[in-house]
């Protein structure tokens, strides 16, 4: 859930809305919800992850919570790493982190991180000190170039090996994700072909984490293809667009043709009728290899198409899905 916002809605009632949407998705059988964070753009409004993430696991019982994913570039590992202890212990382990090295946004500007930050080895060592204050030692130092600090106590101590994820968007990053033994989150850009792709290259650079990839798709359920495309050309383009608010940190912005991009989105998710999205969902599963699947369900542009959306998703292609 990106709690991207649509046209009359304000920013507090598109965040009280993502809530109730993961709500829905508890009662529909979902396994989990999956959180994007932003800064300065509308096409996401939740500025944290984590924050969102404490929110909704108290207000459901069963739902597994993740980000996809906190920015690790614009904030410090061992601060990262110490909330997440802590949404996973109030929650019974119920609590996934998934992490991004992010864009070259303002956002390492505002925050004083710089673009030092965003570099492949910075984000490479901000990695392994969040992963070094989850092994369970009790204390964590920081002996690289950018973190620098005594051995101070880990509070609260992670009851369990908490699990990781890592957004891959570059090679880098996948071969940084495959050398510490850590799964990938797959963006909704790509094709199954391009991410089976990416799994083979994280496998050849040693990584063991196929089934526990996250493979990301737009999906949208209405009785024919023909009116659940018909809805999603209204309502995606106006959001995609936002997109454009980012501002890289040297003053240009984000540009693409959005026209192409949602035929692109329609042409490869599962967008129609529930046998056309089993269909599509089993044949990422059997091409790729990934076993986790993380449907964008928001793009319906109004609360109710969105909660009928999740219901029908939960109704009539989850249940035939597990049984393909």
């Amino acid at each position: 859930m990106l709690a991207g916002q649509f046209p009359g809605v304000g920013h507090g009632d598109t965040l009280r809305t993502a809530v109730a949407y993961a709500q829905a998705a508890e009662r529909a059988g979902f396994d989990g919800v999956w959180l994007a964070e932003h800064h300065f753009v509308t096409y996401g409004t939740c500025p944290s992850a984590l924050a969102m993430a404490g929110f909704i696991l108290g207000g459901t019982s069963r739902l597994r919570v993740g980000t996809a994913a906190a920015n690790l570039s614009v904030r410090h590992p061992v601060a990262l790493a110490e909330e997440a202890a802590l949404l996973d212990a109030v929650s019974g382990g119920r609590f996934d982190l998934g992490v991004a090295r992010g864009g070259p946004w303002a956002d390492l500007e505002v925050f004083g991180t710089g673009l030092d930050r965003y570099a492949p080895d910075a984000f490479a060592e901000a990695v392994d000190l969040l992963l070094a204050t989850f092994t369970g030692a009790g204390t964590v130092c920081g002996d690289g170039p950018r973190f620098r600090f005594r051995d101070v106590p880990v509070v609260p101590r992670p009851e369990r090996a908490l699990p990781v994820w890592i957004a891959a968007t570059s090679p880098s990053t996948v071969d940084l994700a495959a050398a510490r033994g850590l799964p990938l989150l797959l963006g909704m850009h790509d094709t199954d072909a391009g991410k089976t792709d990416v799994i083979r290259r994280h496998a050849q650079a040693g990584g063991a984490h196929g089934s526990a990839h996250v493979s990301a798709h737009l999906a949208y359920v209405a009785d024919s293809t023909e009116r659940a495309e018909g809805v999603l050309r209204a309502t995606l383009p106006g959001w995609l667009a936002r997109a454009g608010e980012h501002v890289r940190i040297d003053g240009t912005t984000l540009t693409r043709n959005v026209a192409d991009y949602v035929e692109h989105l329609l042409a490869v998710h599962p967008v129609g009728p529930p046998g056309r999205c089993v269909q599509r969902l089993a044949g990422t599963l059997a091409g790729t290899g990934a076993r986790r699947l993380l449907l964008m369900v928001e793009a319906g542009g109004t609360p109710e198409r969105t909660i009928r959306n999740i219901e029908r998703l939960g109704a009539e292609v989850l249940p035939a899905l597990r049984t393909a």
